[in-house]
């Protein structure tokens, strides 16, 4: 374009030459009008070269002041350029009503509740997860595990938390089901050890007793036993039942507001971390975990993938069917980006004029000359046909007058 804007300068040139000379040799009188034209076709020409020429560079290399404006206006124009983004584009309202039009969440429910595109999301974040987990240095998961969980539950008492849970389990009487099944697991285990009730009977028994009346006084110890549990079974009245129940009140208070128990309680919960078993869990318990999750992440048909699935659909039918839901998520949407566009649009802006401060002066140039330049160059070609006409009118005005 450079090469076609030159030419249309060296045409007006070459005719305005010819014209001066037949007009000067005693040519015809149009020869005076086709050598005003191309005269000012040569000035318009000229002209725009230079506008053009000294947006991008000096011309001819002459120092002409205000010359070269894009090289030496550089970090100007990336400021005046963040300043228009951040006024016209990360305004608060400019933001909130392109959400308002854009209705993110109604957009998002109709995508999602579509199966393909669960999959697809489902799929994605399954690699995010697995991405994540992998970059994990196991060392320092590690570490958290063991610095800040491990440490924070021997910091914190766990005798008030445990007996306050305690207490409220007895209140809903949750613990019956248990205290039933000791009951059950009682009686049969009375039923089914006749034979030690006996054995201990003739092992404590004086060594002078016949052994005859052994086997009667077992038999009636285990009559005693065995009747006992069946009616400590039956019974959800019994007086044992009661008396576990005021014990468990009882330790559920203690547990709570008695520092001999709180203290035993803290000692239990020191020897339990401290048993080399637990400690093993819990230096096993990453990677256990990062196990799970990379198994989970990795099977289209775990449970977890699944779940992730079947929630995001349910997502896109409520998105889809409840115009509340949507709007609530809308409104969501714009208070965050407007809070984003509040407090940090100088920060966004910066990264428009920081990149340009960056940019080398004359490489900039040279860019923005590329992307614009050929609709520059024909700002000259229109300048060479513009003066042509403007001079040839002149030219004729001037005959008409004089």
């Amino acid at each position: 374009m450079k090469l076609v804007a030159t030419g249309f300068l060296l045409g007006a040139t070459v005719i305005f030459l010819l014209a001066r000379w037949w007009e000067v040799n005693g040519g015809p009188g149009w020869a005076g009008y086709v050598r005003a034209a191309a005269e000012a076709g040569m000035v318009g020409a000229l002209a725009d070269w230079f506008a053009v020429t000294a947006l991008f560079r000096r011309p001819l290399r002459l120092p002409i002041p205000h010359t070269a404006i894009i090289p030496t206006k550089k970090d100007t124009i990336g400021g005046s350029l963040g300043d228009f983004v951040g006024e016209n584009f990360l305004s608060e309202a400019v933001v909130r009503d392109k959400l308002e039009r854009v209705q993110v969440a109604s957009r998002v429910g109709a995508w999602i509740g579509q199966p393909e595109n669960a999959d697809r999301v489902t799929a994605e974040l399954a690699t995010a997860a697995r991405g994540v987990v992998t970059v994990l240095r196991d060392e320092d998961v590690q570490e958290v595990i063991e610095q800040v969980l491990v440490r924070k539950l021997l910091e914190r008492p766990v005798g008030p938390p445990l007996g306050k849970v305690l207490e409220g389990v007895l209140a809903d009487g949750s613990h019956h089901r248990l205290v039933d099944l000791v009951c059950d697991r009682a009686y049969d285990w009375v039923t089914a050890n006749h034979d030690m009730v006996l054995r201990v009977v003739q092992e404590r028994a004086p060594s002078w007793t016949p052994r005859f009346v052994d086997e009667m006084v077992a038999d009636k110890v285990f009559l005693e036993v065995q009747n006992f549990a069946w009616a400590v079974k039956t019974d959800p009245e019994h007086p044992m039942r009661k008396a576990v129940d005021t014990f468990l009140i009882e330790f559920a208070g203690d547990l709570q507001r008695d520092p001999a128990t709180i203290a035993r309680a803290e000692q239990v919960k020191q020897q339990i971390v401290d048993h080399p078993d637990v400690q093993h869990f819990i230096g096993q318990a990453w990677g256990t975990v990062k196990g799970m999750i990379l198994d989970a992440a990795a099977d289209p048909s775990s449970e977890l993938r699944r779940r992730v699935r079947e929630g995001l659909l349910s997502l896109g039918a409520r998105l889809n069917a409840d115009p509340e839901l949507r709007s609530k998520i809308d409104g969501w949407l714009a208070d965050a980006a407007g809070y984003v566009v509040r407090h940090y649009r100088r920060e966004i802006t910066t990264l428009i004029t920081d990149t340009v401060a960056r940019w080398d002066a004359e490489e900039t140039s040279r860019k923005i000359e590329l992307q614009v330049g050929r609709d520059l160059q024909w700002i000259r070609i229109n300048g060479t046909v513009v003066g042509a006409l403007a001079g040839l009118v002149i030219y004729t005005t001037s005959q008409l007058l004089f």
